[in-house]
């Protein structure tokens, strides 16, 4: 069982096995004579395993638990041909081997007598209160999980928001797969696979997300001799081969052993093999298997500052492997686990990696939020609450499920849900990224700003035009670190929309589902044409360009909703016009036109390089002119876009975007693109009064240290 259970300050000893040995429930017996004093014989295994984690712990529960399940599962056979009664005790014994309180156990007892039998939700709630019953109704509204590949998305979206309500719901769920693995033999090859897959797909990462790395080594065991027998059998005779008296692993235990000794910290070393999988990983990655590969060192201390003297003590007296270190006690991952990860050279020149972790550590480590008890009990000495909530407050929420209980929502379609269920489940390592209002975001590695920006503000992220990141101007495709401060910028225009090129950059299920949302309801954006690439400045197309708000004004938004007056007039008096955003032209420069996708007409100065690619494929100019009159452009100022280039150093962009505000401009977008030797290219979009005042805009903007050219747009806005 888990070293939990082990006195930190007994003598040193070494154990083959610490895992959790979830696999030694044989046949129990159905019923022996039952007095009213004592537990039934068939649930001794579930109470001594049940009280060696919790010594006060009232049995009697589990007594009537028992009995209300026998007798309502009596007559009921397994496929094995075993009587159905050894199968929610033998699910109740994983649990109680992990350490599950007695809610649990007494749910476990009862999972699928609703289901399957004549008991009703309302004989549970009578005889056994409103949690269990609350256990027993979250599990029985997934127990279709094995009827047909059509029904699992559906099923298993029931099996997401029953999680996030009580996450002991899949603690008895993962137990009640891990049992059906076990005795899966007796079903078809091809339920087999297709069980098999699913568990793989969606409970194995679920299992992982939760921390139950116990259930979840000896699901993809049982998953790995299904799926891949053939490589199975050739790990299992690799392990069995290595099986023998001249392990080295042994050698390096005792050094380390003797080592902590000496050093006077109290500690257990123990060897821990590893399961099926994990060796089949190890072999694929460095080919041929030292005789260090089948296993690790565990030492278990009892404090958190134990863990860092045993690391000091093994990094002083072996030499260690640098690149193996890994400090999650100080960072622990997004499942609960803690540990630290270390790797020395013993005699030989053999390596072995070592975890350090506390009694405790190993605990959750192996069971997860299962050994976390129940995680809605009232503490004492909490104040009483004064108002009552359908919303249950769940500590052990992690913000990853947080995150699914938020998209499955949206995700109206079964086969979105599916994909995107699995996607997010792929994702191993989560982040934490803080808002500028003190709160945080957890998002998973390799989320973009697109992906926080979603996150805080839900589907009015559809207008967001850039964000900072750490103080600094950065484009929505900035992929994002942990620990990193982020500030999505919105557009005031809220009829903007998203960009389908920010579905390259986005990593979180909300933000794909939320984008692929709006472009379903406007088809017409989803497709960008490269005729019209250029047609409403930078951003139009989503490439991670930077609209802010400028000092002294106020950045008008792309927006999809149609163009805005432009002051130009071409030869059809009702076609729309749209003023290019590759070289945005202004008073006095000569213009000329294109018809684009909707019967827009796009506008180009005429020595914009647009224009001869346009007559390369054969697109007709339009001719266009500057109005002279009614609907000109000085009502609403002129747009135009420059290129500063510059040599990097530190306040440039503030500089610069100062001198814009001295000269009465407004910046619309800006990208910055990354420094090249020392170079850095500035793309702005900026609105001014009247063109009369851009050649003093640019002196302007020339005069900023550091600054040694600045021109109009020749060319697409770089897309960052």
């Amino acid at each position: 069982m888990s070293a939990e259970a082990a006195d930190p300050g007994a003598p040193l000893r070494r154990r083959s096995r610490p895992r959790i040995d979830l696999r030694r429930l044989g046949r129990v017996a159905l019923r022996g004579p039952v007095s009213r004093d004592r537990l039934p014989d068939a649930i001794s295994h579930v109470a001594e395993a049940h009280r060696a984690h919790h010594p006060d712990a009232d049995l009697t529960i589990l007594r009537r638990a028992y009995v209300l399940a026998e007798s309502s599962h009596r007559g009921q056979m397994r496929k094995s041909g075993e009587p159905y009664i050894t199968h929610p005790l033998a699910v109740t014994l994983i649990l109680a081997e992990l350490g599950a309180e007695t809610t649990t156990l007494t749910a476990s007892l009862l999972h699928d007598t609703v289901e399957d039998t004549e008991v009703t939700l309302d004989q549970v709630k009578e005889q056994f209160g409103d949690e269990v019953c609350y256990l027993v109704d979250g599990v029985t509204k997934l127990e279709k999980v094995d009827y047909g590949a059509a029904a699992e998305p559906e099923t298993f979206r029931k099996m997401l928001v029953a999680t996030g309500n009580d996450v002991r719901v899949m603690s008895i769920k993962l137990a009640d797969r891990l049992h059906n693995m076990r005795t899966l033999g007796v079903m078809r090859p091809e339920k087999q696979a297709r069980i098999a897959k699913v568990t793989r797909d969606v409970l194995i990462p679920l299992a992982e997300r939760l921390g139950v790395q116990a259930l979840k080594t000896e699901l993809e065991d049982l998953v790995f001799a299904i799926l891949h027998p053939e490589e199975y059998e050739e790990t299992r005779a690799l392990i069995a081969a290595a099986t023998g008296p001249d392990d080295p692993l042994e050698t390096i235990a005792d050094n380390v052993t003797h080592t902590l000794r000496d050093a006077g910290i109290s500690a257990e070393v123990l060897i821990r093999p590893r399961h099926f999988v994990s060796v089949h990983r190890v072999r694929r990655k460095r080919g041929e298997l030292r005789g260090t590969d089948f296993g690790r060192l565990l030492v278990l201390v009892g404090e958190d500052a134990d863990c860092y003297a045993v690391l000091g003590e093994l990094h002083t007296c072996f030499t260690p492997v640098i690149s193996e270190f890994k400090d999650f006690i100080a960072a622990p991952k997004f499942n609960l686990y803690q540990s630290l990860h270390t790797a020395v050279v013993g005699p030989e020149g053999a390596v072995a990696e070592v975890l350090i972790r506390t009694h405790r550590m190993h605990k959750v480590a192996e069971a997860g939020v299962v050994a976390l008890g129940n995680p809605y009990a009232q503490d004492p000495a909490a104040p009483p609450q004064t108002e009552p909530s359908d919303e249950r407050a769940d500590p052990t929420r992690p913000g990853w499920l947080s995150r699914l209980l938020d998209w499955q929502e949206s995700a109206t379609d079964p086969d979105t849900f599916w994909t995107t269920l699995r996607d997010d489940l792929a994702q191993d390592r989560e982040i934490t990224v803080f808002r500028t209002d003190g709160g945080t975001l957890g998002l998973p590695a390799g989320a973009s700003c697109v992906d926080a920006a979603y996150a805080q503000y839900g589907d009015l992220a559809h207008t967001a035009i850039g964000a900072r990141v750490n103080g600094r101007l950065a484009t929505l495709s900035t992929v994002l670190s942990d620990g990193d401060t982020v500030q999505p910028l919105l557009a005031q225009d809220t009829a903007s929309g998203p960009s389908p090129d920010w579905l390259d950059h986005a990593r979180t299920p909300a933000a794909r589902i939320a984008i692929t949302g709006w472009f379903s309801d406007h088809p017409d954006e989803a497709k960008p044409d490269p005729e019209t690439a250029d047609a409403t400045g930078p951003g139009a197309q989503g490439e991670p360009s930077l609209e802010r708000e400028a000092p002294g004004g106020t950045a008008p938004a792309r927006s999809r909703s149609g163009p805005r007056p432009t002051g130009v007039v071409v030869d059809d008096p009702n076609a729309q016009v749209r003023l290019a955003g590759c070289c945005t032209p202004v008073p006095p420069d000569e213009l000329t036109g294109f018809v684009v996708r909707g019967g827009a007409v796009t506008v180009h100065r005429r020595e914009c390089p647009a224009v001869a690619a346009m007559q390369e494929i054969g697109r007709a100019p339009v001719a266009a002119r500057w109005a002279d009159g009614e609907g000109r452009e000085s009502d609403a100022g002129c747009r135009v876009t420059l290129v500063a280039e510059s040599f990097g150093r530190p306040r440039l962009l503030a500089d610069l975007t100062e001198a814009i505000a001295t000269a009465d401009a407004a910046i619309v977008s800006a990208t910055v693109e990354p420094p090249s030797e020392q170079r850095v290219r500035h793309t702005y979009t900026l609105r001014l009064p009247d063109a009369a005042g851009l050649p003093g805009l640019m002196r302007a903007m020339r005069d900023v240290a550091g600054v040694y050219d600045v021109s109009r747009a020749q060319h697409p806005a770089p897309t960052g």
